[in-house]
């Protein structure tokens, strides 16, 4: 997995903690940490869209790649 992935990757997942967290405990560490939709926080919360979206294009690539050398 190149190095591109695993950042997405590790993104990605703070944001799934963290959807899980509100989700069990009604409890938002991002807004805990950074205040309540403040700049910063906003901007976490892009940045875990776009890489939600970036690691959804890279595994498709991977998989086509995969796929056409019959991994």
């Amino acid at each position: 997995m190149n190095i591109l992935k695993w950042i997405t990757y590790s993104i990605v997942l703070i944001g799934a903690l963290n959807w899980g967290l509100v989700g069990a405990f009604d409890f938002n560490l991002i807004s805990f940490l950074f205040g309540e939709m403040s700049t910063f926080s906003r901007i976490i919360y892009t940045l875990v869209g776009l890489c939600a979206i970036g690691y959804l294009i890279l595994s498709i690539k991977d998989n086509m790649e995969c796929s056409h050398y019959n991994c």
